[in-house]
């Protein structure tokens, strides 16, 4: 069964930090694009950072460029999401994701940003 699993989400205050962590399941993870998306009330689902396969190349959002980092561990089938200097808007709930025969998704964890 694929299945992605996040989890890291809390409250915090603006200027704060967090790291988001997906691990994965059911698939050859290392083989994998991982990206992060987020959802925050009332707004569609953007895309957040993603992360390639070997060799590992990112990519961001232009509001996650310089305060996100996007990483992963193949041995622990995991993919990060380090967000430092967090801000009110960045208040969402985050996904991880995999295109493997369909779009895979997490269930989310929540990050709130408010003081």
């Amino acid at each position: 069964q694929v299945q992605l699993v996040e989890s890291g989400g809390g409250l915090v205050q603006p200027g704060g930090s967090l790291r988001l962590s997906c691990q994965g399941s059911g698939f050859t993870f290392s083989n994998y694009v991982m990206r992060w998306y987020r959802q925050a009330p009332g707004k569609e689902r953007e895309l957040v950072a993603t992360i390639t396969s070997t060799p590992s190349r990112t990519s961001y959002a232009d509001s996650a460029q310089g305060r996100f980092t996007i990483s992963r561990d193949n041995a622990k089938n995991t993919v990060y999401l380090q967000m430092n200097n967090l801000k009110p808007e960045d208040t969402a709930v985050y996904y991880c994701n995999a295109v493997i025969y369909k779009n895979i998704w997490g269930q989310g964890t929540q990050v709130t940003v408010t003081s």
